[in-house]
């Protein structure tokens, strides 16, 4: 046992002391947020080029009926024909030229744009919307109905369902569907990535020792066995550790982020806009207030439903399920890199060990629709995927029994082929010289010695 500790300490220090070690575990939680704010942040951002669209209206029926706005600007052209305009798109300085024709329907022309690359989708959008809602307006009035206009705005009518967890105890919570599905994505995929990464990574270990000769050296004084075992716990307190920080800086950064939004939420007072609508027309301040106030409430309901997660318990979940299943993965991958002398080797044996992860990651988007299916339900119990699809199934609860049940399964397959690993490795880390198949990896297990 000493002897096994002595290798996790070797295994432990070597890896930790690496600059790429503690430059991914500072700045991961850092790229990881960049990730899922910088998308939001650059798409919220005004295009500030401005572009002039030309628009040939050969039904004579939509003239000035497209308004300009900050960046896009509209130009009727009524003595040009859209034949010498198209021609002449680049010279004339047009980003795109909109053409209105007949057709056989005649409240329903066709639209057509021409432009010398992909036009923009802020410029689709603004054309679409706009000529949808004049022809819907224009439809609507061969009804000859009064007071249309009132009525429409009166029916338009917005709902938001609460969505309230009640535990079997009668305690109620906030909760919210997105929220869940959200932290089911990001841990199964985390849990895929970092099993597949650390696994391969023991692989290359073993490899780069057995090619350079040290494993010689070192099974002299320790079984194959123990060495096996230190390079896996000493590769899972690494991991450990990395994870442990990411959970620490996470917390700190969410929690802080939380806290902001939460104030300007609570805090927002009334914007200019509304106070200038208030005095040019009450009742549609009084509109515009009640969205806000809507708006405000539901930002709020997100962040109270977020607060309301069991995190303890989902924290806890995803490190028990990466122990134990990268073990068991990394048992089998310890067993591949004995038997190989270069890292081009293990890609033909590797296969089957990867193959019930990326299955695990195919049936991950059926757990997030129905966590509680048959398929998520089985695959969260098989002891090769339930690290992956328990993950994807915690956020929305999971009764204890399936927990229990699953959790046991997986510790007693992590020992079954740990032990059917080392007879693997025992042999296979001393062969030299040739390609060997699984099929001869498996009769190492019947050897004695």
């Amino acid at each position: 046992m000493n002897k096994i500790f002595l290798i996790i300490q070797r295994e432990f220090m070597t890896r930790v002391r690496k600059k790429s070690f503690i430059i991914t575990t500072l700045l991961s939680p850092i790229f990881f947020a960049a990730i899922a704010i910088l998308p939001s942040y650059l798409a919220s951002l005004e295009v500030t080029e401005v572009r002039i669209v030309a628009v040939v209206d050969n039904t004579k029926q939509f003239i000035d009926v497209i308004p300009s706005t900050e960046y896009i600007r509209i130009a009727y052209i009524t003595d040009t024909p859209a034949e010498k305009v198209k021609e002449n798109l680049s010279e004339t300085g047009y980003y795109a030229l909109l053409v209105i024709d007949t057709t056989i329907t005649p409240n329903q022309p066709a639209f057509t744009i021409y432009s010398q690359k992909q036009p923009a989708i802020d410029v689709m959008q603004h054309l679409e919307n706009t000529l949808k809602k004049e022809i819907e307006a224009r439809k609507l009035k061969t009804y000859n109905i009064d007071n249309l206009d009132k009525i429409l705005a009166d029916v338009k009518t917005s709902i938001s369902i609460k969505s309230i967890k009640v535990s079997q105890t009668g305690e109620e919570k906030e909760s919210n569907t997105l929220i869940a599905m959200a932290i089911a994505y990001i841990m199964s995929f985390m849990m895929y990535m970092m099993v597949l990464i650390t696994g391969n990574q023991v692989m290359q270990g073993v490899i780069e020792e057995k090619t350079n000769r040290v494993v010689e050296i070192i099974i002299s004084s320790v079984k194959p066995f123990q060495m096996m075992a230190g390079k896996i716990f000493g590769m899972a307190a690494v991991s450990l550790l990395q994870i442990l920080i990411w959970v620490v800086m996470t917390a700190a950064l969410a929690g802080a982020g939380i806290n902001i939004i939460s104030s300007k939420i609570t805090a927002k007072p009334a914007t200019e806009q509304v106070q200038a609508m208030a005095q040019a027309d009450p009742q549609m301040a009084q509109v515009q207030e009640q969205a806000t106030a809507a708006a405000n409430s539901k930002g709020m309901s997100f962040l109270t439903a977020l607060k309301n997660q069991n995190f303890p318990l989902l924290i806890g979940g995803f490190i028990f399920y990466f122990l134990f299943g990268y073990l068991l993965y990394a048992a089998m991958f310890a067993a591949v890199g004995s038997a190989v002398e270069s890292i081009t080797d293990t890609q033909q044996l590797t296969l089957p060990i990867t193959l019930p992860l990326i299955l695990a990651i195919i049936v991950m988007i059926s757990g997030i629709k129905s966590p509680d299916g048959a398929l998520a339900f089985w695959f969260s119990i098989i002891p090769f995927t339930s690290p992956v699809i328990m993950l994807t199934r915690l956020p929305f609860g999971v009764p204890a029994w399936q927990l229990a049940l699953s959790a046991t399964l997986l510790v007693g397959t992590f020992i079954l082929i740990t032990w059917l690993a080392a007879k693997i490795y025992r042999v296979g880390i001393l062969m030299y010289g040739k390609k060997y198949t699984w099929k001869e990896m498996i009769k190492w297990i019947s050897y004695r010695g």
